[in-house]
């Protein structure tokens, strides 16, 4: 499926413009949301989802306070504490580490606050089944890297040239988010999954893995992979997200190489490098669509509605109490 999203965002960035490195609030009145981001220098969170919890939140008349968690649990758990002690109606968690999700359910329920966890699942098996006032807003992890992967094989099979040796086989190298990030995990093993099962071929010559998904991680990383023993026989870049995927391609260009290069976000400066030929595919992680399900989700359980009342949001059927949003494969 291919889709063009660069208007849509463009003005979506420009509506609601940037979000600052501090506490803010949207707006006066109305229910009252604590948010947290696990860390604001995160291009797709800091970037696409928080200013479209506060644009949703304050046409809902909403009254939201977000914080930087700065990647530490201790901080975030802290904060917590802080908006419940504030008297927040509800609470919306972009955890730190998806591990220690219990802590922060348990201190909700101790609250009998409302929690909406959104972008980061839990990973302990059933924790979200200790409060009956939790829910999760997110996506299905693997579909990205299903659809990256897709994207990937398709392009590969109607490009002999890059197979730069002509051996048959695809050799790539990985820039893989947080380890043990569930989206992280997911897409570094289902895009690697998707592009064998169309009966390609694969080498892995490096992965490399980084906590914060930064663009600057992503240009050390590929200088020093396209400098060392194996430079010259990388035939695709795969990042796990758009942030890692700019810094690669600023060290290519340094470099004066070029290489197919996929991310995933699509944020408004992938949709720009894919126009521009510099970058070959992203997939949409939809955020403004999570930000949306969770202004959404809070409005209705501060008002003691069910989650979805009045909404196009469906939970799932499997008991987990979550909301999924798709991902959209953009090559053009």
């Amino acid at each position: 499926m291919k889709k063009s999203y660069f208007s849509l965002f463009v003005a979506v960035i420009l509506a609601v413009g940037a979000v600052s490195l501090s506490a803010r609030g949207s707006s006066s009145g109305g229910v009252s949301i604590g948010a947290t981001i696990y860390n604001f220098g995160d291009n797709f969170m800091n970037g696409v989802v928080a200013p479209a919890l506060k644009k949703h939140a304050k046409e809902n008349k909403a009254s939201l306070t977000i914080v930087d968690s700065e990647n530490q649990q201790a901080k975030q758990n802290d904060q917590v504490d802080i908006f419940i002690n504030k008297g927040v109606q509800v609470l919306a968690v972009n955890l730190v580490d998806p591990a220690s999700a219990r802590t922060v359910i348990e201190k909700a329920k101790a609250a009998d606050t409302p929690l909406i966890l959104y972008n980061k699942e839990p990973t302990e098996a059933g924790v979200m089944d200790i409060y009956d006032k939790v829910w999760y807003v997110g996506t299905n992890s693997a579909e990205s890297g299903i659809l990256q992967g897709e994207m990937i094989a398709a392009d590969w099979k109607a490009n002999a040239g890059w197979d730069k040796n002509g051996d048959g086989v695809m050799q790539y190298v990985m820039l893989k988010g947080e380890p043990g990030h569930p989206d992280a995990e997911a897409r570094t093993k289902e895009a690697i999954l998707s592009i064998k099962g169309k009966g390609i071929k694969v080498q892995e010559l490096a992965l490399q893995a980084d906590p914060t998904w930064s663009t600057q991680f992503g240009n050390d990383t590929m200088a020093a992979w396209l400098t060392s023993g194996f430079g010259e026989e990388i035939e695709v870049v795969i990042a796990n997200n758009d942030g890692m995927a700019f810094g690669a391609i600023t060290a290519m260009e340094s470099a004066g190489v070029s290489l197919p290069i996929y991310g995933v976000d699509a944020l408004e400066q992938a949709l720009q490098l894919i126009k521009e030929g510099k970058m070959n595919g992203t997939v949409l992680n939809d955020g403004k669509g999570q930000a949306h399900a969770v202004i959404d989700l809070a409005m209705n359980v501060a008002a003691g509605k069910a989650p979805t009342a009045g909404t196009d949001w469906k939970l799932e059927t499997d008991g987990s109490k979550a909301i999924r949003v798709p991902y959209v494969a953009v090559t053009e």
